[in-house]
């Protein structure tokens, strides 16, 4: 199989990936382990040394790597071609040919360009690089690692390019014609004939909540989206690091439950039941739960500095740490009481109209 010059410069900008795609599996290994190691230096030096001065010669050393790269990828492009004209280069077998589709899909993308459906590789491609950049992007500019836990969609989306990539090369085998289309006109597709992706919902049920929407369960999906973003929220706020235990919970019970309904959707009639009936029935609660805590972080973000200095000054007592320490200890335990009693009453008049 001829290679695309073209692509070939394209994927040679990541030290190593050209000569991959070329099949120079040794030049590979060499640029791109020497371009990681030469990288993660680099950091090492920032993060754990704090030194910046020395920082800049692995980045040296990384720049001059990525131009002996292009150059060496250049005249191997040159070579091969002149072989190719010549017809020195001889045709591999199937199986190797297969062997090497499957370990160019470890990277994503990759595995699609060599069977030539190019918009198809692009597609995984770019999702992985940019939805991996954004969230790394995002996390460094807020300051807050919370967000690098959505790295996790990078592995799904990983584990899917590959099983696709090999789904592809079966179909070139059998004769089929292949398709280059993304996997978003696939979407459509299924979404003009009045049906859902299940292996779309599938990814999208590793947020809480997001795939019971795409499949039309809109009051589900819309509370377990809220539990496990309001428990975050709210056990960070509080300073609760005793119940982070919730947040797993939410997240594997919303994930399951989705891929439930998905393996009913197309067999039998999914039901929009809310996890919970009784907020549905009691909004007038809702809101009193959002004034109040309305109310507590304005006396916690407003208030209290302001009376904390007050007091400090005048009376020397420091509030913040009275209210830290002892304060929001009583009030969710007090919670927590209110709430169990709550529960074995409605069980004891549960009882009772049931005895009767």
């Amino acid at each position: 199989m001829n290679k695309n010059p073209f692509l070939a410069l394209v994927l040679g900008l990541i030290p190593g990936l050209g000569h991959l795609y070329l099949k120079k599996i040794g030049r590979f290994i060499l640029y791109s382990g020497g371009a990681l190691l030469l990288f993660s230096f680099a950091v090492f030096c920032v993060v754990e040394l704090g030194e910046r001065t020395i920082v800049f010669l692995p980045l040296f050393l990384l720049a001059v790597l990525w131009i002996i790269n292009l150059l060496d990828l250049v005249i191997t492009i040159i070579n091969q071609t002149k072989k190719q004209e010549a017809g020195e280069l001889i045709n591999p077998s199937k199986e190797s040919e297969r062997f090497y589709i499957i370990l160019l899909s470890i990277i994503p993308g990759l595995g699609h360009f060599q069977l030539g459906l190019m918009q198809r590789g692009l597609t995984f491609l770019v999702a992985c690089t940019g939805i991996g950049s954004m969230i790394i992007f995002v996390a460094l500019l807020t300051s807050q690692e919370s967000f690098l836990i959505f790295l996790i969609t990078l592995p799904v989306l990983w584990i899917y390019n590959f099983f696709d990539v090999v789904q592809q090369l079966q179909k070139k085998e059998r004769g089929e014609r292949l398709d280059d289309r993304t996997i978003f006109e696939e979407f459509e597709e299924h979404r003009e004939q009045g049906k859902k992706n299940k292996t779309f919902a599938s990814i999208l049920a590793m947020f809480p909540g997001a795939g019971h929407m795409y499949l039309g369960l809109q009051r589900r999906g819309l509370q377990l989206m809220a539990a496990f973003l309001l428990s975050i929220y709210l056990l960070d706020l509080l300073r609760l690091s005793a119940f982070l235990f919730l947040v797993p919970i939410i997240w594997f019970y919303s994930f399951f439950d989705a891929l439930q309904q998905t393996a009913k959707y197309g067999k039998e009639r999914v039901h929009d039941e809310p996890i919970i009936d009784y907020f549905i029935n009691h909004q007038r609660w809702i809101g009193i739960g959002l004034i109040t805590l309305g109310g507590y972080y304005l006396l916690d973000q407003t208030v209290l500095p302001i009376l904390n200095n007050y007091f400090a000054t005048i009376f020397n007592i420091h509030l913040s740490e009275l209210y830290y320490r002892y304060f929001q200890t009583s009030i969710v335990a007090l919670l927590l009481i209110g709430g169990g009693f709550k529960l074995l009453l409605g069980n004891k008049e549960n009882k009772g109209g049931t005895k009767e």
